[in-house]
């Protein structure tokens, strides 16, 4: 966990990573949540439409329900997360190979933060695409 440790430290700055650890899901929520960030889960095998995928992100991030489920509506509530939030998102993989233009936008609006935003670390967890973003070590 040391790449996540050094990022809930504030000594790597949060943005998009894969991430490989075998740590339970609650593990990973416990050690996140007693650094002060909140946690949000996404398990990603069984989406396999845009929608889906944007859905179940909104729902990990606890979107309001007025949110729109579009690339759009994605990157106005990211900026409106209440504080420093970790993502973690299992099965990721078959919606980046399915669609990587679109997944890479997806990547995108997810890394895309400005100082004025709350910190956002989402942790791509499992195999996948090599080139979609580098490894948190």
């Amino acid at each position: 966990m040391s790449g996540l440790a050094a990022v809930l430290a504030g000594r790597h700055a949060p943005g998009v990573h894969r991430w490989e650890s075998a740590l339970d899901v609650g593990e990973v929520r416990h050690a996140v949540e007693r650094a002060g960030w909140a946690f949000g889960y996404v398990d990603g095998a069984a989406l396999e439409r845009r929608e889906e995928v944007l859905r179940a992100l909104g729902g990990a991030l606890g979107f309001p329900d007025h949110y729109g489920a579009n690339l759009d509506a994605l990157n106005d509530c990211l900026r409106d997360l209440p504080g420093r939030t970790v993502l973690l998102w299992d099965a990721w993989a078959g919606v980046a190979r399915a669609e990587p233009r679109w997944f890479a936008v997806v990547v995108e609006v997810l890394g895309e933060r400005s100082a004025a935003d709350p910190p956002l670390e989402v942790l791509l967890r499992g195999p996948g695409p090599a080139d979609v973003v580098p490894v948190l070590a």
